[in-house]
């Protein structure tokens, strides 16, 4: 299939040829209906189900394994096609040939190979490679000229949405009616989406004290549908003077992150499929493996230092509506043991120093929004434009509301955070002393920049003297969701975990650790905050789409709780001040003041996940003041805080 869709795109250029529509529209299903959830459980790309063939005929799982490994990665090729280069599909066709050279020979004597051949021919293909397909993927990430997915959302008739098959990701129904949506929507009310979100981007910036005039390109991350939008913040950001870097999200072992995935994309065929082969770099992941990655990344950012000192960062189209998944816990897949977890969190410590140094954490910044799709529910319409309602509401009056419970919090010493009902938290979060009130603040009054919507106040909090459970009877996490999701905190560090996700406990703890701590056997409690947008919690519970909520949008929703690096990771030393003058002097906690300058490696976890309480299951926020006193916030899910009562208009109704 794969040979014929290239018949077809005989050059880079082809691929904008109107001719080849009808073609690659008729193939994009086929290319795909493998592993589709309907075929997938009988799919060797699917590890439980090749491993119990082979099972039959008392074939040792491994070579299961391994093939399996092998059609996932022959299966990310696909994009590669579309894109016509044949260097990576090459090289990943040889390794096909090696592998299948080896079964063929040890087949001609009567027996199957060595497993140890065929594992050494995997690594080694991996580890000599991956300065061609690891480097690739950072000139991806800094370099203007690869422009593949830009020149079809500038050059292609928009009108006709088949020009969605032209990139080569799955497209469904709801891209398609996403699509004609968009495009249905007025020039006034296009220009006020994209003015929003390249707004925030460059209001990010401003307060930050960032120097944008410095920057030349930006990376515009989304999914499929938007690009009528995605065109006219193209131009916003060309008026900025930002060239756009639009990159595709990985489908190969050796560039991606779990099964998390960054850059543009279509709709995902099998979210299973993602999650078997999450932990597929196993196979290669060691010292060496590591050390040879790094120094090709090195190599690829010192090669091209000037790109990546003038790239400003991500601004990002973040899309919901699908139904929330529950992965299936499958002991056939590959996954890392102890020894391979340490390895792979290393790996990503020093490739996230790599980024830092030389796309300066102190100079880049973002702005993320989102926007439902069709695929939310027959309400789509009502949804999306009450979403645009509330990404543009008044942010000058949430700052003043928002400043009330700042100047309360900034005279604390810790606060209280109290579950009811089913939800079990019971946490108090320590926070920054001040010395001169004045001119400090702990808090950050955060309106609509980097985050839009609006509105919240955050923290770094204190370490020592964090202490208690956090629970959340459900929550939606990078794509995958959690039941009865539990930490406990000890001196702000996660020291206990569960949920309920599985039958049992092993697999609840593995899914929580692979998922949430990325592998780390703690985290710090890296953001505290308490959300003010009780307008987008009375749509997502009149629409009942409260598991369908982003955790851009939910996280506004009640208190939440970020476990990883703090907000201002990379960047402690660049002052930031709120609108009333003040400078946030909460960017540090222990971890990163003991290790930033001597150790970067102890001193960032490179993650940031963002857990909240919605505020039905809330009981109260209560500022804790040094003589022991309490204050309240909320109380009985309501502000009861003076100046907050507008907030409660959306929580009575």
């Amino acid at each position: 299939k794969l040979e014929l869709i290239h018949n077809k795109i005989t050059s880079y250029d082809e691929i904008l040829n109107k001719e080849l529509i009808s073609y690659l529209k008729s193939v994009n299903k086929p290319i795909y209906e493998d592993i589709l959830p309907s075929n997938y459980i009988r799919s060797f790309a699917d590890p439980q189900y090749i491993v119990r063939e082979f099972e039959k005929h008392d074939i040792d799982k491994e070579y299961a394994r391994l093939l399996s490994y092998l059609y996932a990665e022959i299966r990310g090729l696909i994009p590669y096609i579309y894109e016509d280069r044949l260097d990576i599909v090459t090289i990943y066709e040889e390794l096909f040939l090696e592998i299948y050279g080896i079964f063929d020979a040890a087949g001609s004597e009567g027996k199957l190979p060595q497993l140890k051949e065929l594992k050494d021919a995997i690594y080694w293909f991996n580890f000599d490679n991956c300065d061609i397909v690891s480097a690739q993927r950072v000139l991806e990430q800094i370099d203007p000229s690869w422009d593949f997915a830009l020149r079809i959302i500038m050059e292609a008739d928009l009108d006709d949405t088949d020009y969605l098959y032209r990139f080569g990701e799955y497209i469904s129904e709801n891209e398609v009616r996403t699509a004609r949506f968009i495009n249905g929507l007025s020039s006034g009310e296009l220009k006020s989406m994209a003015d929003t979100y390249t707004e925030g981007y460059r209001i990010g910036f401003v307060k930050a004290g960032k120097p944008l005039d410095k920057k030349e390109t930006v990376n515009i991350r989304y999914c499929l549908g938007f690009e009528r939008m995605v065109r006219e913040a193209v131009k916003n950001f060309e008026k900025m003077g930002l060239k756009p870097i639009i990159y595709r999200a990985s489908g190969l072992s050796l560039n991606r992150r779990g099964s998390v995935r960054v850059g543009y994309y279509g709709a995902i065929p099998c979210k299973q499929f993602d999650y078997d082969h999450r932990e597929d770099n196993v196979l290669y992941l060691n010292k060496d493996f590591v050390n040879r990655k790094v120094g090709v990344i090195k190599k690829v950012y010192e090669d091209n230092k000037v790109l990546a000192g003038i790239h400003a960062g991500p601004a990002v189209i973040e899309v919901f509506g699908e139904e929330p998944f529950t992965p299936q816990s499958k002991a056939e897949c590959l996954t890392q043991d102890i020894v391979a977890q340490k390895f792979d969190v290393e790996l990503s410590d020093r490739l996230g120093q790599l980024t830092n140094q030389y796309i300066r954490g102190d100079e880049r910044s973002f702005t993320i929004i989102s926007y439902p799709t069709p695929e939310i529910g027959p309400d789509f319409t009502d949804i999306f434009r009450e979403t645009v309602r509330i990404n543009t509401l008044d942010y000058k009056r949430y700052e003043e509301m928002q400043q009330t419970v700042i100047e309360l919090l900034d005279r604390a010493e810790k606060v209280h955070i109290v579950g009811k009902g089913a939800n079990r938290t019971d946490i108090v979060v320590a926070l920054h002393g001040i010395e001169d009130r004045d001119k400090q603040s702990v808090f950050e009054n955060c309106v609509a920049d980097v985050n839009i919507p609006v509105g919240e106040v955050f923290t770094s909090p204190k370490l020592k003297g964090t202490n208690g459970t956090l629970h959340v009877t459900g929550v939606f996490l990078n794509g995958l969701k959690y039941d009865d999701l539990e930490l406990v905190f000890k001196d702000g560090m996660i020291e206990k975990y569960s949920c309920a996700n599985f039958d049992n406990e092993e697999d609840d703890l593995k899914f929580i650790k692979d998922n949430l701590l990325f592998h780390h056997d703690t985290l710090p409690m890296g953001e505290f905050a308490i959300g003010t947008n009780t307008a987008a919690y009375r749509m997502a519970r009149d629409h009942h789409i409260e598991a369908k909520l982003p955790i851009l949008i939910g996280e506004k929703t009640g208190p939440h709780f970020a476990v990883g690096d703090t907000c201002y990771s990379y960047c402690e030393d660049v002052k930031v001040y709120n609108p009333d003058g003040k400078e946030i002097i909460a960017r540090d906690n222990e971890i990163t003041a003991k290790y930033r300058r001597s150790d970067p490696s102890k001193a960032y976890f490179h993650c940031h996940t963002d857990i909240t309480i919605p505020y039905d299951e809330l009981y109260g926020i209560y500022a804790v003041m040094p003589d022991g006193s309490k204050e309240a916030i909320i109380e009985d899910s309501l502000f009861v805080l003076k100046g907050l009562e507008e907030l409660n208009i959306p929580l009575k109704k």
